[in-house]
């Protein structure tokens, strides 16, 4: 059963902490992560916040899943106001830190005010201290990590800590976690470092013990069976997200060259199968996870495998986007991002909008402290990155600001060249292809984001495939055989979808383990997990009402911001025709795009010339108090 949730709130400016519980009846409505950050953001805040100011509030939060020792379970959300968009913030990390915050007691931790010199939070049990970091700040986030360990005497803990990105503000600083990986998305490490907070520090704890272990040991002891039999888990166990690399290029919808063509000429060299063959060195977890995804790669004398390796949308915006083939500097810009805590897709795809810039005269080697950003010189990444963190005057603190604010200083030939929605650049997955992904870029609440529904393929599966979507899920969908179709059923696709996706970053669950198709466990086995693991008695119904709940409150924190229907938009570039493997050309329409929309947002129960929910949507999910 669902229990009263522990949060625990921390003001800095008081330095002063106080335990709260929220009810278990309306945590059940709310039960953890992204659904939780922001049923708190809306009673905690006045959305109008600037999210760089002390009144603007930072949520760590987990889910009552987490800690339990199955694949999938360890994730932590982070919820703010986005200095990137503006809007509600939402952002994700896998990892040991999720399953050591449950551990520890706790369900949230609420970060209010501004720290009067730098600090971090150290958590165990009960214990809550607010420490000085000044001896921290201003260290790459592996240093810092280092230094807060010398400074306990013991490295029994797991941190999420920010680099010099954040603390500069940079407004699409990520918070890093083992040095590798990130609550990367939505500019969180920018608002953490606005409160001169510098780190998380947690107490390592054990697993947390599942309500019936019996009925638990039915999902875990077959999970080597589980995966041999599902070939997507077999390809990411051995290649990670960056083994996508390999079947999205052979498609032809690989984003190069800033979003102009669908793959480049010897795409093959930044590849996941490349990168396995030639750098790898080994594999990591997350905590109770068998996938391993994690790739950790090493060059000797350019990258240190301390840092982790790039994921496939690493993969593209430092490869393909750039139009760049060196594997070193890619991995080596990915190393830098995780150095200084940067999100990759949104420093890479920045980068790759400059080099578009420049290959169009919009910029010149006068506006570029002299570095040449042509398509294909990876050797400038360094150089860049370096100055962005710095926000150094000229191209440094011009890109500092991301690829949308940076485009309106220069135009609208420039800002005709940005790929992002709500301010936020695109992941890696091309809506001429994928169109599903053009209804979820424009209209997802904290801009564009690839882990927010479900992909096309899976409306592609052979009818013989036995993992094909939702077999017992309410909604059901046509199949579809070609690529680039945009129609009502996609538009059904897509807030169904979103739905799961939304309930799965609200029990944050890992989308490799739980995701609705071709994944580890599927939506049975997700009540399965609910019933052994703590007891609730739940359904798909309520699980995806959960996720539902938590999209209206997005959209509601947003329309309190004045955004509406005029916000979700596409950029020029996701009109633009793109020719792939078979010589067919795939294209959206900006006609095709506005019909579906409407369709989708009456789909999801919105107003279709507003884009935020009505009344009868507000009070089915019970969110009149909002």
């Amino acid at each position: 059963m669902i229990t009263d949730a522990r949060i625990l709130y921390v003001d800095l400016e008081t330095k002063t902490t106080e335990v709260k519980t929220l009810d278990a009846e309306t945590y059940r409505k709310y039960p953890g992560g992204s659904a939780l950050g922001m049923y708190l953001m809306l009673k905690e805040m006045d959305p109008h916040v600037d999210p760089l100011s002390p009144e603007n509030i930072l949520i760590f939060s987990v889910s009552p899943l987490t800690g339990i020792a199955i694949s999938g379970q360890s994730r932590m959300c982070v919820t703010t106001k986005s200095p990137l968009t503006g809007a509600a913030g939402d952002s994700q990390v896998g990892g040991f830190i999720p399953a050591a915050l449950k551990g520890n007691g706790w369900d949230a931790i609420v970060i209010k005010g501004k720290a009067e010199a730098p600090v971090y939070l150290y958590i165990e049990k009960d214990q809550a201290e607010i420490r000085d970091a000044s001896n921290v700040w201003g260290k790459i986030t592996g240093d810092a990590e280092d230094a807060i360990a010398k400074d306990l005497g013991h490295d029994k803990f797991e941190i999420s800590v920010i680099g010099p990105a954040g603390e500069n503000l940079i407004p699409y600083a990520a918070i890093m976690h083992r040095r590798s990986r990130a609550n990367g998305r939505n500019g969180v490490g920018a608002v953490m470092g606005s409160k001169n907070l510098k780190a998380l520090v947690v107490k390592k704890a054990p697993p947390v013990a599942p309500q019936d272990p019996a009925g638990m040991k039915t999902l875990t002891l077959d999970v080597k069976q589980r995966m041999a039999a599902n070939e997507t888990i077999v390809d990411t166990a051995l290649n990670g997200s960056a083994g996508c690399v390999d079947g999205i290029a052979a498609e032809g919808f690989l984003p190069a060259y800033n979003w102009e063509k669908g793959t480049m000429d010897d795409w093959i060299k930044t590849a996941g199968t490349t990168i396995t063959k030639t750098i790898l060195k080994k594999r990591e977890t997350c905590f109770g996870c068998a996938i391993r995804c994690k790739g950790v790669v090493e060059i000797p004398g350019k990258v240190d495998p301390e840092y982790g390796g790039p994921e496939y949308e690493t993969c593209a915006t430092f490869g393909s986007y750039c139009g760049n083939t060196d594997l070193g500097e890619l991995c080596y810009a990915n190393q830098l991002c995780n150095m200084y805590g940067l999100d990759t897709i949104s420093c890479g795809a920045t980068i790759a909008w400059a080099m578009d810039c420049f290959e169009r005269g919009i910029l010149t080697e006068k506006d570029t402290d002299g570095l040449e950003l042509k398509f294909g010189n990876g050797a400038v990444f360094e150089e860049l990155i370096h100055k962005i963190v710095k926000k150094e005057e000229g191209i440094g603190a011009l890109l500092a600001k991301g690829s949308a604010a940076a485009a309106k200083e220069l135009g609208p030939e420039a800002e005709d060249l940005v790929v992002a929605c709500k301010g936020q650049e695109w992941p890696a997955h091309m809506v001429q292809f994928k169109t599903n992904l053009a209804l979820n870029y424009a209209a997802n609440p904290f801009g564009a984001d690839h882990q927010s529904c479900e992909h096309d393929p899976a409306l592609m599966a052979p009818d013989d495939d036995q993992n094909w979507l939702w077999p017992n899920m309410l909604e059901h969908f046509e199949k579809c055989d070609r690529y680039g179709l945009l129609d009502d059923n996609k538009a059904k696709f897509a807030y169904a979808t979103q739905k799961f996706y939304a309930m799965m970053d609200t029990l944050c669950l890992c989308q490799f383990a739980w995701g609705p198709a071709w994944q580890l466990y599927g939506p049975q086995e997700l009540i399965e997990f609910c019933r052994y693991g703590v007891g609730w008695e739940t359904s798909i119904e309520e699980l995806q009402e959960i996720g539902e709940r938590r999209i209206n409150m997005m959209r509601l924190f947003n329309q309190k911001l004045g955004l509406s229907r005029k916000d979700d938009t596409l950029p020029k570039k996701a009109f633009l025709p793109i020719e792939f493997t078979e010589g067919e050309i795939a294209q959206i329409t900006p006609e095709q795009f506005e019909q579906t929309l409407t369709t989708y947002y009456q789909y999801a129960g919105w107003d279709p010339e507003t884009g935020n929910p009505t009344q009868e949507t507000i009070k089915r999910l019970g969110l009149e108090w909002v």
